[in-house]
């Protein structure tokens, strides 16, 4: 990964998206979204590239 690439918390991603954050985890398990884990927690992140490319053809989801 880049370290230009911008990345959203969870909360912030499914704002963004106008989704529940348990939307984003069920589409990570899926397979539909990936997320980044980070840190011990291992706490979902999601870059931006990917939200914006989504938001853009929302539709196949």
């Amino acid at each position: 990964m880049q370290s230009s690439q911008k990345l959203l918390r969870i909360s912030q991603a499914a704002e963004m998206l106008g989704v529940n954050p348990e939307t984003l985890r069920r589409w990570d398990r899926e397979g539909r979204l990936k997320a980044v884990r980070l840190g011990k927690r291992r706490d979902r992140r999601y870059k931006l590239e990917d939200l914006q490319k989504l938001i853009k053809t929302k539709g196949e989801i």
